[in-house]
């Protein structure tokens, strides 16, 4: 466990000093919702309506802007076959890899959504719902995306190959999180169990993802 938190921790280090990534995935979030109502006109209802769609598609694109990062910049420097021959289960690694990410990108991502709903006329009592809806899901995001960064590991433009492998596998989790939000902007479908199918589908990816990711590294690695 000493391992796996250490390794946490030295990739959240290294996302904190490079910066980059967070702060392009916060100007494409902002971009594209600030875009949108410019696009469509200033008819607040539809705005209102189409509100959590837009800022959940838009969450999904800047979180996979980023994740090829997970583990090219180890490979780069030799440090993924170091990490892979230590102590550490593979499996555990890519989780942790995945959590260092979810921590840096995901999470910053789920605190600006809340402020970027109000340019969508987002209602007041859907706040909460879609932070806690954005809290839930995207740990799964950055799991998913683990899987991607495995398989296009070390390929050229492998960052245009991950984004069609990981899109379809996000879209289960746009749908259900969509669907928890509009329960509760204008129902009649309950909120719960929109909920607890997000969150069961975002449980199954923290364990099967990391076998998976696992999986795929063994194969590059070799």
């Amino acid at each position: 466990m000493k391992e796996f938190i250490s390794l946490v921790r030295r990739d959240l280090r290294l996302a904190r000093r490079e910066g980059g990534a967070i702060t392009t995935a916060l100007g494409f979030y902002l971009i594209v919702v600030a875009i949108l109502p410019l696009g469509l006109g200033p008819d607040l209802n539809l705005l209102s309506r189409i509100a959590p769609g837009v800022l959940w598609v838009a969450l999904l694109l800047a979180a996979l802007l980023s994740a090829d990062r997970i583990f090219h910049n180890d490979l780069e420097d030799g440090s993924l076959e170091v990490i892979a021959l230590g102590p550490l289960p593979l499996e555990l690694v890519v989780a942790a890899k995945s959590l260092a990410h979810w921590i840096s990108i995901g999470i910053p991502l789920a605190i600006a959504a809340p402020v970027l709903a109000l340019l969508l006329n987002l209602p007041g009592d859907a706040f909460w719902v879609l932070f806690l809806t954005m809290m839930t899901g995207t740990p799964a995001l950055s799991f998913l995306g683990a899987i991607g960064a495995a398989l296009t590991l070390g390929l050229r433009r492998g960052g245009q190959l991950l984004s069609l492998l990981i899109l379809p596998l996000y879209v289960p989790v746009l749908i259900f999180g969509v669907a928890a939000m509009n329960a509760v902007i204008t129902g009649p479908a309950p909120f719960l169990s929109s909920y607890l199918i997000l969150l069961a589908l975002t449980l199954a990816t923290l364990v099967l993802a990391p076998i998976a990711a696992a999986a795929a590294l063994r194969l590059n690695l070799q």
